[in-house]
């Protein structure tokens, strides 16, 4: 179009200087609008189990009875232990411990979950979301150690009879369970400062409660190096934790077979299997969980491999640990005065 042919009236304004500056000054404003708008997220929405009325109450009913068996589970074994001084030894103040770690999980976690499936809503605050960080991040890191000192305890029984009250004293294991409960809180205050070092470019959470690996992507490009060093920290551990646990137990099956008695050796592989058994599935769907990619991620699976770590354990160690061991069938059956 020729311009020199059009009135002034009808060509276009000329922006000048201050108007194009204006123009730039706007433009960056709504840039750092955005930006405060992705750092001051208030409010995450957690994995929506289901838009149907009648499936989100199926699981209500069945976290609620995942639940009250967990709870009910782990509080027996707390109360037999603290009530009946014959199991006043390392290994029931050990099964004491890691209850109360069980209960402390599960209660992190559930509670929330069912009150939004039977609220139907997906909200948890930001502040909510950091404690559950917090909260679940101490109780499973202090989970994984204290398997890992429980399986020490019974490497010394087996292995080391003779030295087993020299070395599993009281002082002893109570410096024991004091370093895990600390080593587990450093480990959640790290994650903690992780996320709340974070800027996050999304508020939708597919799990159903703040677990850092969905947590991780969601950060921004760039923004996410304390958590990183927070996560490469939490497989180092369950590292060094699993090779402990498999080279001590190569340990006790070679002594186990050693063993005359067939009673005996039956008796002790039943204690340590099923130790064996849940310590391998919790680092394999840890593993799993932390070391998938953001590109193969289905939410249904991820939120299949978080129950599985998250809410089975803390529902069948009492069953594994507790309710197949005679001395406890016996102090839970003064404790109800059945006897």
């Amino acid at each position: 179009m020729d311009w020199s042919k059009v009135g002034a009236q009808d060509r276009p304004p000329k922006l000048s200087n201050v108007d194009m500056l204006a123009g730039n000054l706007k433009a960056r404003d709504a840039v750092h609008l955005h930006m405060n708008d992705l750092m001051s997220i208030s409010d995450f929405l957690l994995f929506e189990f289901s838009k149907f009325q009648e499936l989100r109450i199926l699981h209500f009913l069945i976290y609620l009875v995942l639940y009250l068996v967990a709870v009910t589970g782990n509080l027996l074994i707390i109360s037999v232990v603290a009530f009946d001084h014959r199991l006043h030894t390392p290994m029931y103040f050990f099964l004491m411990n890691l209850a109360l770690q069980d209960l402390g999980q599960v209660s992190v976690i559930i509670p929330k979950s069912m009150i939004n499936s039977l609220l139907n809503t997906r909200h948890i605050s930001y502040a909510g979301c950091v404690l559950q960080v917090l909260l679940f991040a101490t109780f499973a890191g202090s989970d994984f150690l204290l398997l890992t000192v429980m399986e020490y305890d019974r490497y010394v029984a087996i292995c080391l009879p003779l030295q087993y009250e020299t070395i599993m004293n009281r002082r002893a294991c109570v410096q024991m369970v004091a370093g895990v409960w600390i080593t587990g809180l450093l480990y959640g205050a790290l994650h903690t400062g992780g996320t709340l070092a974070a800027t996050f470019c999304s508020d939708i959470v597919n799990q159903f409660f703040c677990e850092v690996p969905q947590l991780l992507k969601l950060y921004c490009s760039k923004q996410y190096q304390t958590e990183m060093a927070a996560v490469v920290i939490s497989i180092l551990i369950v590292l060094v934790c699993f090779i402990f646990v498999i080279a001590t137990y190569v340990q006790i099956f070679t002594a186990v077979l050693k063993i005359s008695s067939v009673e005996g050796r039956k008796k002790t592989f039943s204690t340590c299997v099923p130790h064996l058994i849940v310590f391998s599935t919790l680092v394999f769907t840890y593993a799993i969980v932390y070391l998938r990619t953001s590109s193969d991620t289905n939410s249904y699976m991820d939120v299949v491999f978080t129950i599985t770590y998250s809410t089975i354990p803390p529902m069948l160690n009492p069953v594994i640990y507790s309710m197949r061991n005679r001395d406890i069938r016996i102090a839970l059956s003064k404790l109800f005065g059945v006897w």
